[in-house]
């Protein structure tokens, strides 16, 4: 089982090793990048179906027991989340087969992706809050490599803009780290969820979590720490572009969750914050987005917005909420990053991602407009789509916990987000393009980006008619952030013994 558990890592860091033994040869890069992504996603889902069986699994690296060792957990919440991940980072590296790039630029793109992975795995699956800032630094190198790829003025702009204000994030994590380990001696999750549920945590302790709260939510782009997310994802090269959106503010979000129930598992004043903090992000998402005239910059927005949603669950601390915010984590990764790619081919065909400079693509491509309506229409809510099942029981918790104001931001925002995608439709779709001879000039782009529009929109589909068992893996991930078996246990009791003495 260690040997499983340390997979979701080993395999991205294994495929970049091997990838830059051969970095010469672009074929062979390319071949050993999918196949290790193809192999990252094999393993999640093996891990959700042990994890839908109850099994949890815990190992502490090179022998250290707990809490000095590198504690590593995989339960049903970070299972599916290495999932997801592997079926994004593959739809990435698919969206990039044989696009229209230099060699060397598609090199390294596949290159820094698997870092990227790498990082993501790491923090997902990490039950060590210094551990956790180490893997949010791989992140921060690999995903500021991947958004200034390329050069060009807007882009290193943007690029800056990213890695000062994630910068600022990783530092403020680091000097949490630094407070909490001063007060408690330790950096285990487990261990200070004991600390804290027993209501033994010294004010120390206290400022430095509160502190790694908002270097969370900065890295999850929460009002009113958004701004750096809608200046720097529409800069990016579109697959770069669409991993983001699909998965780094999901890094920030599954920290606050897992750091949130670890330490509070009933409602208390940090639940409160945050429920309205999640009520001002999706208001002031979906607005910003209202505005935008360029399709990256719309769904840049949005990503905002829809991160509200899932803080919401988190803050109601009810078992159904936590359901909810579980359920929307996988909905808005796929649908998320599948609306990024559609910008990706929408642009190139029109020659433009300015609304105003885009048209014609129902005539060109109906097949674009259908598969577009899908992700479109789940990213509003809409039945039978798994975002309507994602908000439906997150307005229905709200409803049951008596937060009916939660309830009305939550039902606004679909109304507006419903509005946005309808506003891309008919700009891009019904609209007749303003200078006919430029449509399609560039032709409809590589099959690689239409494999990944296709099987990312049946997904979407498939989570929402197969709503009900991703509801109940929802419910046990839920039950099992609250009661966090592995975390709680440690190997030997006579350790927490002896720090208190």
């Amino acid at each position: 089982m260690n040997t499983l558990i340390v997979l979701p890592i080993l395999i991205p860091l294994t495929t970049l090793l091997l990838a830059l033994l051969g970095k010469r040869h672009h074929a062979w890069v390319t071949a050993v990048s999918l196949t290790g992504a193809l192999l990252l996603v094999l393993t999640g889902v093996y891990l959700v179906v042990l994890a839908a069986e109850g099994t949890v699994l815990s190992a502490q690296m090179g022998g250290w027991v707990a809490p000095y060792g590198i504690s590593l957990v995989i339960d049903r919440l970070s299972a599916v989340m290495v999932a997801i991940t592997g079926v994004i980072g593959l739809a990435t590296l698919v969206y990039c087969f044989r696009q229209p790039m230099p060699a060397n630029f598609l090199r390294d793109t596949h290159l820094f992706v698997q870092g990227l992975l790498a990082g993501i795995c790491g923090a997902f699956i990490t039950a060590d809050v210094f551990n956790l800032y180490v893997w949010f630094e791989v992140l921060l190198i690999g995903s500021f490599a991947l958004i200034a790829l390329g050069g060009g003025e807007r882009r290193l702009s943007g690029a800056m803009t990213y890695l000062v204000l994630n910068m600022l994030a990783t530092l403020l994590f680091l000097l949490a780290a630094g407070l909490v380990y001063g007060a408690t001696g330790t950096l285990n999750m487990g261990e200070l969820a004991l600390l804290f549920r027993a209501e033994e945590a010294s004010d120390g302790a206290w400022l430095g979590v509160i502190l790694m709260l908002v270097s969370f939510s900065i890295k999850a782009a929460l009002f009113p720490l958004f701004g750096w997310l809608p200046a720097s994802y529409h800069v990016a090269w579109t697959p770069v572009s669409a991993l983001f959106a699909g998965l780094l503010t999901k890094v920030g979000v599954y920290a606050l969750i897992r750091l949130v129930t670890l330490l509070w598992p009933e409602p208390g004043v940090v639940h409160s914050v945050l429920l309205w903090v999640a009520c001002a992000t999706m208001i002031i998402g979906v607005l910003g987005a209202a505005a935008q005239t360029e399709v990256r910059r719309i769904l840049s927005f949005h990503i905002v917005s829809q991160v509200g949603y899932m803080v919401l669950g988190l803050a109601l601390a009810t078992p159904i909420a936590l359901a909810g915010a579980v359920f929307y984590l996988i909905h808005h990764i796929v649908v998320k990053a599948n609306l990024f790619f559609f910008g990706g081919i929408a642009a190139r065909i029109t020659g433009s991602e300015r609304l105003a400079a885009m048209g014609g693509l129902y005539g060109r491509t109906p097949m674009l407009a259908i598969l577009f309506a899908i992700p479109a229409l789940s990213l509003a809510g809409i039945p039978p789509l798994s975002g309507f099942w994602a908000k439906f029981v997150l307005v229905k918790a709200s409803l049951e916990a008596g937060v009916w104001v939660a309830a009305f931001f939550a039902l606004f925002t679909g109304i507006f987000t419903l509005l946005s995608m309808s506003k891309i439709w008919n700009e891009s779709f019904l609209k007749a393009h303003p200078h006919p001879q430029l449509l399609g000039v560039s032709g409809n782009g590589p099959r690689g980006a239409w494999v990944t529009v296709t099987v990312l929109a049946l997904i979407t589909v498939a989570i929402g008619l197969g709503a009900g068992p991703v509801m109940e893996y929802a419910m046990a991930a839920s039950a099992q952030l609250i009661e966090a078996p592995a975390y709680l246990q440690l190997p030997d009791e006579r350790l927490l013994e002896g720090r208190a003495e």
